[in-house]
């Protein structure tokens, strides 16, 4: 297998319907895990044994952050939310890494995602620093597909 380099990210967009919502500087939580289920088993020869097997799988929920802006889809999706219509902000969609030129270097699609969480900026006029806002997303699951 040829070592390749790795791959530098400039910005993530959040897409939908191949259509990208939003440019984001930052994306965490992207990861699974499992429950460890352990058993007491006898050995061979009739000693105790603990054996660990997967239990429940639970996906994170994926944090993606970036400069405040004038632009309002992400607030609205959380608004559908926060009115209880959580079966119309169920999207399926991809978290898309781009390089500096703006070309696609990696692609994850998740499923019936939704907003459980939006945070605006801190204020502080003192400071000389661009205003953060963060959104949360939930979702049923994900996969990388580039």
């Amino acid at each position: 297998m040829a070592e390749q380099d790795p791959v530098v990210s400039a910005w993530f967009g959040v897409e939908f319907q191949g259509q990208v919502q939003g440019a984001f500087r930052e994306c965490t939580g992207m990861g699974s895990e499992n429950e460890v289920v352990e058993y007491k088993a006898s050995g061979p020869k009739g000693e105790y044994v603990v054996k660990k097997v997967p239990g429940r799988m639970k996906w994170n929920n994926i944090t993606l952050k970036r400069g405040i802006t004038s632009t309002m889809d992400m607030w609205q999706w959380r608004k559908l939310v926060e009115q209880g219509d959580v079966e119309a902000a169920r999207k399926n969609g991809s978290i898309v890494m781009f390089d500096t030129a703006g070309r696609e270097v990696a692609r994850w699609d998740f499923v019936n995602a939704w907003p459980n969480k939006i945070t605006g900026p801190t204020a502080n006029a003192t400071n000389n620093e661009v205003g953060i806002e963060e959104l949360e997303i939930t979702h049923e699951g994900y996969e990388r597909v580039k």
